[in-house]
């Protein structure tokens, strides 16, 4: 199908590297995004549909720290 090898590499853990900031806590800085409403929304109604339990309505911020 491809005419050659598909390969991943597999390395060891090095940790995760952040996001720029304009894509954090994307939900509140950008709530009539239409990206947030047709995917982020229903995600989140679905979880707090399934597991009452453990949503929270309280929003979890990230903070960046600066380099």
């Amino acid at each position: 199908m491809y005419g050659g090898k598909i390969v991943t590499k597999i390395e060891d853990y090095k940790g995760f590297c952040p996001a720029e900031r304009y894509h954090q806590n994307y939900l509140t800085e950008h709530p009539e995004s239409p990206y947030i409403a047709i995917n982020d929304l229903p995600k989140v109604a679905n979880l707090k549909q399934m597991y009452p339990d453990a949503y929270r309505q309280d929003e979890v911020l990230v903070t960046v720290a600066s380099k």
